[in-house]
């Protein structure tokens, strides 16, 4: 008997379900179908330890079975985050291989395109440590039957290329379907690292590709105004989102020749106060301050940052652009990085800008 729970637990910082990554839906799957390959019966569920200890249980589906291979799948549960993949069954089939463990992608699994992932140029989006996860699967499996750990893995997620096309893959340069990822193995609800961890991936494809611009915007809106602005490649539009932090402390590392920063004015007003944590429940406006700034006393009674610059018009809209772009500089300092901050109202129209454009 195994102690794991058959559906993701509850983390107790947040109340919220937990759920399982693509890459142990995956290892689950390769484990179902092996034990059909070698051993003869599709079991109805499997458990698995995950990178942190964990021993989830997953019932297993869409199995089928033919001359030489078997097939398992496994439901991807995201728990509560709003993760695009959930509910989507991630199917593996296994094979014998001339020698090894090889990975292939079948029907909705993309392939790297683009240097700067973990990954090489042409092969499958499966990534690290879901490969390591399914390596353990089958050196158990195969110890446990006698046979030599010598699989072809071939890992499908039907419906994948289209759901990949509202994620950040296309981007990034993987081309026909979703990546099998995961680093624990567990998805954790509205998960500001998994967000950070985006902003990364992108930042290793711009600088692996000498890409010479990028831009971390706050939302869709200043996304769309400053790629069109710059005509800027999809591949070069971090989604910063509210982690300008994140962003800006792996370019400090990771650095590119030129960035543009572009948000509303109530998330630049933020960073350029010094916050680096842009939403709305981690930092606030300080509108005495913004007052006091540029020499208006009655912004301090403004609403909001836009009622702000609705109060003080052009005077707030340039200082808030000048006060961002000293911000991010401070940053980046002795990066070499040129930078200009790109500031916009609420219908998208730009109100200032700031820096080296």
């Amino acid at each position: 008997m195994t102690d794991a729970a058959p559906r993701p637990a509850t983390d107790p910082a947040t109340g919220l379900r937990r759920g399982w990554t693509t890459g142990a839906c995956a290892a689950a799957a390769t484990k179902a179908a092996l034990a059909r390959f070698w051993g003869g019966a599709f079991p109805d569920t499997v458990s698995l330890v995950l990178p942190r200890g964990e021993v989830p249980v997953f019932d297993v589906t869409a199995t089928r079975a033919g001359d030489g291979w078997a097939e398992a799948g496994v439901v991807k549960d995201a728990g509560d985050d709003p993760d695009v993949t959930h509910g989507v069954t991630v199917i593996a089939r296994v094979a014998a291989s001339a020698g090894g463990l090889v990975f292939r992608a079948g029907e909705g699994v993309g392939h790297v395109t683009k240097p700067g992932l973990p990954i090489a140029v042409g092969d499958p989006a499966i990534n690290p440590v879901p490969r390591a996860m399914m390596d353990e699967v089958v050196a158990a499996a195969a110890a446990e039957h006698g046979r030599a750990p010598d699989i072809e893995i071939t890992v499908s997620i039907p419906g994948g290329a289209q759901i990949a096309a509202r994620t950040w893959n296309p981007r990034l340069g993987i081309v026909g379907g979703l990546s099998i990822l995961g680093t624990t193995g567990v998805v954790r609800p509205f998960s500001c690292a998994a967000w950070i961890a985006s902003i990364h991936r992108g930042i290793d494809v711009a600088v692996a590709s000498g890409t010479p611009h990028v831009a971390g915007c706050t939302g869709a809106t200043s996304e769309r105004v400053v790629q069109g602005l710059h005509g800027l490649p999809d591949h070069a539009m971090l989604d910063m989102g509210d982690f300008a932090g994140g962003l800006l402390k792996y370019l400090a590392r990771h650095p590119v020749p030129r960035l543009t920063i572009g948000g509303g004015i109530g998330k630049l007003t933020k960073l350029g106060q010094g916050a680096v944590d842009l939403h709305s429940g981690r930092s606030q406006v300080d509108l005495a301050a913004l007052a006091e700034a540029v020499g208006d006393p009655g912004i301090a009674d403004a609403a909001t940052a836009l009622d702000a610059l609705r109060i003080g018009g052009a005077v707030v809209a340039d200082h808030v652009a000048v006060a961002a772009l000293a911000a991010v500089e401070r940053r980046l300092d002795g990066t070499g990085i040129a930078v200009d901050v790109v500031v916009i109202d609420r219908a998208g129209a730009i109100v200032a800008r700031a820096g080296r454009a």
